[in-house]
């Protein structure tokens, strides 16, 4: 009862802070009940946008501007993928980039030229783990009824699965009309992760590509941090461009509990990274507490 009752008193606080445009910290306990409002304890997170989501006790830890709307980048790719592989396509089916697959918009760099031949796992690879928008590109492109049937495919999908703020004009993230939440996000990330091969792709350090008889393109993990032997990563995805930023959505475990981390509009180049590692620290520290801003 005592519980219940507090958690009332909290969430008309964390209104009422709303309301008054506030930043607070509500603190949790890491047992069943809530703990109290703690000013003292949260890791200092340079990201405009961060959210650190518990999913043992389905709660978020840390809250800052989970509800703006905004550009996702390349983020983008794991509903891509997602939807690619409900489509049961056969990954090892050859696929020919063509000028069609690069990108003119924001004319962004690319290793793959026009008449290359690649497998649909291949750029299934490249998208997911290099960043690689002709690959994703030419994953759309070559979808049952082409690049706007994957796009109807993907908003549905995000519609299933309770993204009410989101939406896919693109298949790669280059247009900034791509936008989600942090909270959105979550649900995403989660998702994903119920595919084996999201999740083995986007933690891979490395892929080399043979290309033709004589060559090669070997390509790394947009993610630094899953080079890093201290972190136990179970999905990772990057994404920037200009209107977005620098954004990191990953799952992993840290102190042996699974969260959740997503990270947007991170201006500095190292930022993204840092703030991730500012939280490992700060939950191995023990200090998990929930701070909440809206801004």
């Amino acid at each position: 009862m005592r519980n219940t009752v507090f958690a009332v008193l909290l969430a008309s606080y964390v209104l009422f802070a709303q309301a008054a445009g506030n930043e607070q910290i509500a603190a949790f306990s890491q047992g069943e009940g809530f703990g109290a409002i703690n000013m003292a304890h949260s890791p200092r997170l340079s990201s405009a946008i961060a959210l650190i989501y518990d999913e043992q006790t389905q709660r978020p830890l840390y809250a800052k501007n989970i509800d703006n709307v905004v550009p996702i980048a390349s983020i983008t790719k794991l509903m891509t993928a997602m939807v690619i592989l409900d489509a049961h396509l056969p990954l090892d089916e050859p696929i020919t980039i063509t000028a069609e697959d690069r990108d003119l918009y924001k004319r962004s760099h690319t290793r793959m030229r026009k008449g290359m031949l690649l497998t649909r796992g291949e750029l299934l690879q490249l998208a997911l783990m290099a960043s690689e928008n002709s690959a994703a590109a030419a994953l759309a492109r070559t979808y049952p009824g082409g690049t706007q049937v994957m796009l109807s495919m993907m908003n549905a999908k995000a519609h299933e699965l309770g993204m009410d703020a989101t939406r896919f004009d693109d298949p790669t993230g280059l247009h900034c009309s791509n936008v989600s939440t942090a909270q959105d996000l979550v649900k995403m990330v989660q998702a994903a992760r119920g595919y084996e091969d999201i999740q083995r792709i986007t933690t891979s350090r490395s892929y080399t590509v043979n290309v033709s008889a004589r060559r090669s393109l070997h390509y790394v993990n947009t993610n630094p941090l899953v080079r890093n032997a201290s972190w136990d990563i179970g999905l990772s995805k990057t994404g920037y461009i200009s209107e977005a930023g620098r954004c990191l959505v990953m799952q992993a475990n840290i102190s042996n509990r699974p969260v959740v981390i997503v990270l947007l509009d991170s201006w500095g180049k190292h930022t993204r990274v840092g703030d991730a590692n500012r939280i490992k620290q700060w939950m191995e520290g023990g200090h998990t507490r929930t701070r909440s801003r809206r801004g």
